[in-house]
């Protein structure tokens, strides 16, 4: 078992989000109850407040974000932090928050919703594709594990209170074919599936919340390693580094009686495997 190192000693209430920006080669993350959105460059930490929960990112090009938010996708411009919105999300309904997504292959957006509370069954799953949003799964409590096979014919998707990995085979536009099957079931392990990322090799790396992991699994399902983090609720992996090899996993201190240094920070470690450069938001 591996090890991961800090990477960033700010504390998050909720670390989510983890992406790396392809074009600046720098990573974005989010505290969604802090309301932050954080980052690194040269010249040392960045952060920019919301006046909503932030939860997960994409890249429209080198200088804007896609970012979900408890009411909508938003524009971000990085350089003044101004931001607008592109299309609401769930915006009549302030019982729920934007969690886990990722840009898919094909341009659009899948993003997931819950409830505040995390109220069984509040949730839904959503994809924001030629400038509209469109509803694919719904009775969904905590949507997580969102992301994409290099081959692009996969989708994979959680709900985290079900301990299942969902599989969702891909129409030539990105859109889900056929109903979802189990990828993998790891309630028998008591595992939660928290985000994921599928490396460029296929195998699927998933944050497991409350186990201070993450652990790869080959298409088969098969486990292929597992790297330990200091951070017991590991939330979200991400590839990044100069040649997409590094592993990025945020955490978050949510849920734990009298946290230690060690949770809520954001780490990395070298993995020796490249990943899959996320993909570009068509907006």
């Amino acid at each position: 078992m591996s090890v991961a190192d800090i990477y960033d000693n700010r504390t998050c209430e909720l670390g989510e989000g983890a992406f790396w920006h392809p074009e600046r080669g720098q990573l974005f993350w989010c505290d969604i109850l802090g309301k932050r959105l954080l980052s690194r460059d040269a010249g040392g930490q960045l952060e920019w407040q919301f006046a909503e929960r932030p939860s997960a990112l994409g890249w429209i090009d080198r200088d804007t974000l896609l970012i979900a938010t408890e009411t909508g996708l938003r524009r971000f411009d990085i350089a003044s932090g101004e931001h607008e919105l592109l299309a609401p999300l769930e915006a009549e309904n302030r019982e729920t928050r934007s969690n886990d997504g990722r840009a898919d292959p094909y341009g659009g957006f899948w993003i997931g919703t819950m409830s505040l509370s995390a109220e069984e069954g509040r949730g839904a799953i959503w994809r924001y594709y030629g400038g509209a949003i469109e509803r694919l799964y719904s009775d969904i409590t905590i949507p997580n594990a969102i992301c994409f096979s290099p081959d692009a014919a996969l989708a994979y998707f959680a709900d985290t209170r079900t301990g299942r990995i969902m599989g969702q085979t891909l129409d030539s536009s990105g859109w889900p074919n056929g109903a979802p099957y189990v990828f993998l079931d790891l309630k028998p392990e008591g595992l939660n599936p928290d985000g994921a990322v599928v490396d460029a090799q296929g195998g699927l790396w998933n944050a497991q919340w409350g186990a201070g992991r993450v652990a790869r699994y080959l298409p088969d399902g098969r486990l292929d390693r597992v790297i330990q983090v200091g951070g017991l609720h590991t939330s979200c992996p991400a590839f990044g580094g100069a040649d997409l090899t590094r592993l990025f996993v945020t955490t978050a201190c949510e849920g734990i009686k009298n946290p230690d240094a060690a949770q809520g920070l954001t780490y990395t470690i070298e993995t020796g495997i490249t990943g899959q450069a996320e993909h570009k938001v068509i907006a």
